[in-house]
């Protein structure tokens, strides 16, 4: 908050100004009166005058002088809630215009601002006393209508105290000048029989909830029938305003000075003790017994003038401070003040005003969206809304952290950790167990193995995917052809039963299920945090959460009961691979005959592949190099070993008896092997094993993807519309209640559109200045 002009080190000292510029002072307190009109000083600091003083310090003679009207008198404390006067210059007849300013609840909470009108416009000073009486029982049973008040017959004990909420007078007439200050309740200094300690502290804390704000003018009244330290108001007002730029004092009661004191209250009118930069004011007022006798305010306002004039010591103060001297004086200084400091601090308010709008709208779009006066037709959208995106979801976003994206790494590492299970044949004895086996070159080609074995360590680093299963014990030949032939029955010597690859077959398929179950659980645990996420986003700021709660069951239920679908499928898949067969016989031959040539090339001759591979890749470049010039043929071979050569000399005589065949397949040209059987056993399992490993690798994927992502969007809307029962007699009575919010934050909202409806008014009244 900005500090007001009162607070300014600037060098013009406020209230000196050009008395004759009426319409312009006019103008500015006009425009201040319509601002506090629409209740906006709540919100930022609008120029004020305050009047304080201790109990019975004069206060409200002092407004009765400027104002002309009467106030309520009784015993002790009079005033037990701020009024507010708006006074204003008129050439039509006189009249009073009552307000009740509620802006605050039985306890003292702050409520959106209130301006309730109190009565018709009052015409006749004689019925001003009586009506602000009653508005201010109105204010202090804030339980009760205020107009009950209007009429007697209301209770005569008070439900507070004292109150923040006050009374504003708008007085319009031909001898007033243009002026508004609030007269708050005299401080208390103790209380009577009847009386709480509380009060005191009540009502300081109230005078001190206007003084403490920069823009406040302190129009504090003293009186001089009471020694000037034990004033308690001049002390509060000094704490808050120490160098005296924003308070203007006011001695009462100078006819009750004690004789022979007169020069210490003079040299506070002549601001040689206690200095303020508005300086000090002295006024006399009528005293009680006079008052009685119903002495007119014209009539007061001429007693006043003759006792300055002709009573010492006032009467031979220096001229420069006769200026000092009287309500009217003191009328004119006060409206000059309020007039440039609302000149100078409306820049400013302007400025707060425009930033105090952008809080607030930025406070309301925090707020959850207000429910509609359709709460059938909000639930609806609401979910149709959320069932569209879950489609768009389960669909596929083109987008990094999509879902399909976010599943398709553990897809990979399930893939990896079932084609890992493989068998680990060696085409060796137990006894050569320390020969090693190379990779088969085809299958680096077919699976990019040494990159995928790369891609695979850095998932398992970073997003933990399903366990891999890693075969580390090998089986030998001599164990597969000990297990066919402890397997054997009536079978002839150079057969084996199907059983000997039935039970080599089911040690590698009984290890896809963990990697199964972990690509399920991981698919499963990524589609719930995605959904939870949507109904955080669709409905956490719907209602008191309910809906949210009702919607995240719904959906996890219909999540769970699509995961009991898809392990079902899950297990269907397994329980086929249990059973070896295959439709795919090309791939299984090619596979079973590409694995026996490696176990037989590996067996007879580690290099005899190798040799072969190179003997071919030459003969190749021995075609080649005679077509293009028969004299290089020499050259090609002159630096080939002579086993190459010979290789080349057998394709070319076996080219010329018609049969075609490639380098590696001499291989099969080898004499018997003793183990020959075990190798077309082990070929046959390795085989099978290729077909059946990538048949599995899909089919688990697409399983789970049918089933529960896709199948989560699958009857979703009927789950939602069903679970929540908003199609059935009660749907509207349900949805009331799952938009109804919470009553804090309706309260929220209705404080911030009042506030915002203040803020706009002022707006449009600074606006009329343009």
């Amino acid at each position: 908050m900005k500090t007001g002009n009162l607070d300014s080190d600037s060098d013009v000292v406020v209230g000196l100004s050009d008395s004759s510029n009426s319409q312009h002072r006019k103008d500015m307190l006009e425009l201040i009166n319509r601002l506090h009109d629409t209740g906006v000083q709540t919100d930022i600091d609008l120029p004020m005058i305050a009047v304080i003083g201790s109990q019975s310090a004069g206060k409200s003679s002092l407004i009765e002088s400027i104002s002309g009207i009467t106030l309520p008198r009784s015993a002790g404390t009079c005033t037990r809630c701020p009024t507010e006067c708006k006074l204003s210059h008129s050439d039509l007849p006189w009249s009073c215009d009552i307000k009740l300013h509620f802006h605050t609840d039985s306890m003292g909470v702050p409520i959106p601002v209130c301006l309730v009108p109190f009565g018709s416009p009052i015409t006749s000073k004689s019925l001003v006393e009586d009506r602000i009486r009653r508005a201010q029982r109105a204010i202090l049973n804030p339980s009760q209508k205020p107009d009950d008040y209007l009429h007697d017959g209301f209770p005569e004990e008070n439900e507070l105290s004292f109150s923040k909420n006050y009374v504003s007078l708008e007085i319009s007439g031909k001898d007033l000048a243009d002026l508004s200050f609030v007269d708050l309740p005299g401080l208390i200094a103790s209380v009577g029989a009847r009386g709480d300690d509380r009060d005191i502290e009540l009502v300081k804390s109230l005078v001190t909830s206007y003084i403490e704000k920069p823009s406040c003018v302190i129009l504090l009244t003293v009186a001089c029938e009471t020694d000037f330290e034990n004033q308690g108001a001049y002390h509060l007002a000094k704490s808050f305003d120490p160098q005296g730029k924003r308070t203007v004092g006011v001695l009462t009661k100078p006819d009750r000075i004690p004789a022979g004191e007169e020069h210490r209250w003079l040299k506070i009118i002549r601001n040689e003790t206690e200095p303020l930069v508005n300086n000090w004011y002295c006024v006399r007022q009528p005293s009680s017994q006079v008052l009685s006798k119903g002495i007119t305010w014209a009539e007061a306002r001429r007693r006043e003038e003759d006792y300055f004039t002709i009573t010492p010591p006032w009467c031979s103060l220096e001229s420069q401070y006769q200026n000092y001297l009287r309500t009217r004086n003191l009328t004119e200084r006060l409206s000059i003040i309020l007039s440039e400091l609302v000149a100078k601090r409306l820049p400013e308010i302007q400025d707060e005003l425009v930033n105090t709008i952008r809080e607030t709208e930025a406070e309301i779009s925090k707020l959850p969206r207000a429910p509609s006066n359709d709460p059938v037709s909000e639930v609806m959208q609401a979910l149709s809304a959320f069932s569209r995106e879950l489609s768009r979801r389960v669909e596929g976003t083109p987008d990094e952290n999509g879902l399909l994206q976010t599943i398709r790494p553990h897809q990979q590492a399930f893939r990896r950790a079932i084609r890992s299970t493989a068998p680990n044949f060696v085409p060796w004895e137990e006894k050569k167990a320390g020969k090693k086996l190379p990779k088969a070159e085809f299958l680096q080609d077919e699976e990019g193995e040494a990159e995928e074995a790369e891609e695979a360590e850095e998932e398992e680093n970073q997003t933990r995917p399903a366990k891999k299963i890693r075969i580390e014990q090998h089986i030998h030949i001599d164990e597969v052809l000990e297990r066919a032939a402890s397997a054997c029955t009536r079978e002839l010597p150079d057969s084996y039963p199907f059983v000997v690859q039935q039970a080599f077959i089911k040690e590698f398929t009984i290890k896809w299920r963990q990697p199964s179950m972990d690509l399920f659980d991981r698919v499963y645990t990524i589609l719930k945090v995605d959904v939870d996420r949507l109904v955080e986003e669709h409905f956490a700021h719907m209602g008191k959460g309910l809906a949210k709660q009702s919607v995240l069951m719904i959906v996890n239920d219909h999540l769970d009961r699509a995961a009991i679908q898809s392990k079902a499928k899950i297990e269907w898949l397994l329980s086929l691979e249990q059973v070896p067969t295959t439709l795919n016989a090309h791939y299984f031959s090619d596979y079973k005959d590409k694995f026996l040539a490696f176990y037989r090339a590996r067996r007879n001759n580690n290099d005899l592949m190798l040799k072969l591979k190179q003997a071919e890749t030459t003969s190749q470049i021995q075609s080649t190099s005679t077509q293009q010039s028969p004299h290089k043929r020499g050259t090609v071979f002159s630096s080939d070993a002579s086993q190459r050569d010979a290789v080349y000399k057998a394709l070319s005589a076996l080219s010329e008896l018609g049969i075609q065949v490639k380098a590696t397949d001499l291989a099969k040209l080898s004499p018997p092997d003793p183990m020959e059987q075990a190798l077309h056993i082990m070929a046959s399992v390795r085989g099978y094993f290729q077909v059946a490993y990538k048949r599995f690798a899909d089919m688990v994927p697409m399983a789970i993807d049918h089933e529960i992502i896709l199948g989560l969007q699958r009857g979703i809307d009927e789950a939602l519309r069903e679970g929540l029962q908003i199609t059935g007699p009660d749907g509207y009575s349900r949805c009331k209640s799952i938009v109804e919010e919470f009553s804090t934050i309706a309260s929220t909202r209705q404080e911030l559109q009042k506030k915002m409806e203040r803020l706009q008014a002022a707006r449009q009244e600074l606006r009329k200045l343009m």
